[in-house]
């Protein structure tokens, strides 16, 4: 399927699972690692298992809160009303979830392509990382999760649309819009990590034949087994970690990598 060694398979899978929930972007680390080591480029079919890993990751460590807006969804689909923070959570995942559907449709060829330049990538992570920092800095954690309105979920979903551009990051862009509106950061985290739900299932669904027709060799399994494992971890740790520390580390990380970045292309001439 692909000409990865099992090494670099495991690296990407890893890279991969960090980068969807902590706000440091997958899509850039997965576009700069071959880039960067003179690896083969895997292809989009092997992205594709990858974020099959995160998906099983994602369900498994909010199992109790999927079963919860599943139900959630049923009522509000059988009875039309809206009641519940459930229900209301239900409809804002869903209300996040559509500029990322419509600019994911509109842009798909040029996010696999153009968009994957190594110094866009890199101004992205700087600038983003800036705007992290800025957020987390600056508003107040006077909201919860349970406060949310439907203008403020569309915004959240309207940033995670810029999220086509590797070094955006998805989770760092809903992250940053979220603290921006005043949520405070476990709040944040949650609803991006729930929000995250419907984009990556439909890009696994979407893409899955491209998958199949490659063909799951021994890469791909061990690729998806440890992006599970590490987005796992990265769930985990994230949630604990942001309480007491913040989201500063990561836009410090941001800021670093995009520099290399910038330094590597200009020595490679």
């Amino acid at each position: 399927m692909n000409d990865l060694t099992l090494w670099q398979a495991a690296v990407l899978g890893t890279l991969q699972g960090l980068g969807e929930f902590l706000p440091i972007s997958s899509s850039a680390h997965l576009s700069l690692a071959p880039w960067a080591f003179h690896w083969n480029t895997p292809g989009l079919a092997f992205d594709v298992a990858l974020h099959l890993g995160t998906l099983v990751a994602l369900v498994g460590f909010f199992w109790a809160e999927w079963v919860a807006l599943a139900r959630a969804a049923l009522n509000v689909a059988t009875s039309g009303r809206v009641e519940t923070i459930a229900e209301k959570r239900v409809v804002f995942i869903a209300i996040a979830t559509v500029p990322a559907a419509v600019l994911g449709l509109l842009f798909e060829e040029q996010a696999e392509t153009i968009f994957r330049t190594p110094v866009l990538t890199a101004t992205a992570l700087i600038v983003m990382g800036a705007l992290l920092w800025w957020a987390d800095r600056s508003a107040p954690m006077t909201r919860q999760l349970s406060e949310m309105t439907w203008k403020q979920a569309l915004l959240i979903g309207c940033a995670q649309a810029f999220a086509l551009i590797p070094g955006v990051s998805r989770s760092g862009s809903t992250i940053t819009a979220a603290r921006a509106l005043s949520f405070d950061r476990q709040s944040a985290a949650v609803f991006s990590f729930l929000m995250s739900m419907p984009v990556i299932t439909a890009a696994a669904v979407l893409k899955v034949p491209k998958l199949l027709a490659g063909g799951i060799d021994n890469t791909v399994l061990v690729g998806i087994a440890a992006a599970a494992v590490s987005s796992w971890l990265a769930i985990a740790v994230l949630l604990r970690f942001i309480q007491r520390y913040g989201f500063a580390v990561f836009a410090v990380y941001r800021f670093v990598l995009g520099l290399a970045v910038y330094a590597l292309v200009a020595f490679r001439g």
